[in-house]
């Protein structure tokens, strides 16, 4: 069974619960609103893109900067690994003293809700945040939530492919969902190549998997795989007794502990720094190719803190805040003047699997549900 913790809030923890039988029936009802509304949204956003003119690339100026630090804080909403989160914030903290960040970091599924919530009680307490699901902007986006704002970074030196044509987001870092195993307990020689390989039965009671309920990573690698391989796959991976985990984050640390020898998906930013520091693991990327994961960041229309918002937004997208990404957490950087550290696989070397945000908008309930009924959580 799965957690269900709430934010991890620094630098305080608050966890709410719910309970009690009119309460998930309130949930059970939004939930059935949310997708209607989902559907709809997808098919009149894409159907026939309405587009207003991008805004102008915007550089960091003094006034800017000043303006930020009467504000004296910034919200920042983030999917990211804690630890990276953070450090991005303590980065952008030293840069521009007197300007606190206060991160709030969940899964990204998490964060959706928590801000289709705060939106909709006319909370305003989101200024930037970053999901690993690019569905839940282009939502945002259709309900005008998300405000235009395009650092001079992302005009420079980003392909079009990775920016919103109205500039309302753009992708902050990407990784890719792969494969991989603990190397004291597989042999190079009988490790998996292959998502089918993974249903041999050999690997039966052996495998770790997380969880697209939680994880935004793990909804667009379940969509991508399902629309490559089919829910086939997916039927016959639930027999193999999958220990199911939350975060995209949490196969790679039970396959370090030796927990289970394999893992069917997770980060392989987080493989590589754990081998890196002479772990037992190692990258699979599958023959069939990988899921690529693209994270967004955009700053929300009635941002409290909309100076330090945008300021915190260019730092992201500066060549200092993805080259951070890049060297400390593994991440990827579409940044055309970031270097990726020597001994990783650029992602122009790897059979890369991407995904269609819109259609992952329109099937998320159902990809969710039929997944919880395949592995019973």
């Amino acid at each position: 069974m799965i957690a269900c913790d709430g934010f991890v809030i620094t630098p305080s923890v608050r966890k709410q619960r719910t309970t009690g039988n009119a309460m998930r029936n309130r949930q059970r009802s939004r939930r059935d609103v949310l997708k209607a509304a989902l559907s709809l949204a997808a098919g009149a956003l894409f159907a026939e893109p309405v587009r207003s003119a991008p805004p102008p690339a915007s550089a960091v100026t003094p006034e800017m900067v000043e303006a930020a630090r009467k504000e004296g804080r910034i919200s920042y909403y983030s999917a990211l690994e804690l630890n990276v989160a953070e450090r991005l914030a303590k980065a952008f903290e030293a840069k521009y003293a007197g300007i606190a960040v206060h991160v709030e970091r969940s899964g990204a599924e998490r964060i959706y809700q928590r801000i289709a919530q705060e939106q909709g009680s006319a909370i305003n307490a989101v200024d930037v945040a970053n999901s690993t699901d690019p569905a839940h902007y282009l939502d945002w986006k259709s309900k005008d939530w998300l405000a235009p704002y395009l650092p001079d970074d992302v005009a420079r030196h980003f392909p079009a492919d990775q920016v919103d044509p109205d500039g309302t987001y753009a992708t902050s870092c990407g990784w890719i969902e792969t494969i991989g195993y603990n190397t004291n307990l597989v042999k190079l020689d009988e490790a998996p190549k292959s998502y089918a390989d993974l249903l041999d039965p050999k690997w039966q009671g052996k495998i770790v998997k997380a969880h697209p309920g939680y994880s935004g990573a793990i909804m667009t690698a379940t969509f991508v795989l399902s629309r490559e391989l089919g829910w086939s796959y997916f039927e016959k991976l639930a027999r193999q007794k999958v220990l199911q985990v939350q975060s995209a984050a949490d196969p790679p640390k039970k396959l370090m502990l030796g927990e289970r020898a394999v893992m069917a998906d997770g980060n392989d930013y987080n493989l590589l720094l754990l081998k890196e520091q002479g772990k037992p693991v190692e990258v699979v990327y599958a023959g069939e190719g990988s899921p690529l994961i693209i994270v967004p960041s955009g700053v929300f229309r009635n941002a409290p803190n909309p100076n330090a918002a945008r300021l915190f937004q260019s730092f992201f997208f500066s060549v200092e805040g993805q080259q951070l990404l890049v060297d400390e957490f593994a991440h990827r950087s579409f940044h055309g003047e970031v270097k990726e550290k020597s001994g990783r696989q650029p992602l122009s070397a790897l059979k890369l699997l991407k995904s269609d945000p819109a259609a992952v908008l329109a099937q998320s309930e159902d990809i969710k549900a039929r997944y919880a009924r395949l592995f019973k959580v």
